[in-house]
């Protein structure tokens, strides 16, 4: 049984675009090979409401996506560990 959900992801500009790129790139490989991408659409660049972790900018991909209900737990852990990553929500559609 598989259930819809919606991720926001905020990636550090700070590395440069070949490092957003990259950890864009690996999340959108984990979803797709834990379940089907429905659609990706980047925001892009914008200015934070706030300071995270003291960066006034993110770039922003919102994506639509379709897996078991135990992923989405599993993407939040990884995104949290890892290094380029300043927030990511998931909810279920």
């Amino acid at each position: 049984m598989t259930n819809k959900y919606e991720a926001l992801m905020i990636y550090s500009v700070t590395g440069g675009e070949e490092a957003v790129n990259s950890v864009k790139e690996k999340f959108n490989e984990l979803i797709a090979k834990n379940g089907t991408v429905l659609n990706v659409d980047e925001w892009g660049k914008r200015r934070l409401a706030y300071l995270i972790n003291d960066e006034a900018e993110g770039f922003y991909v919102f994506t639509t996506f379709e897996s078991e209900p135990t992923f989405p737990a599993e993407l939040e852990r990884i995104a949290k560990i890892t290094d380029g990553v300043l927030r990511v929500m998931v909810i279920k559609k």
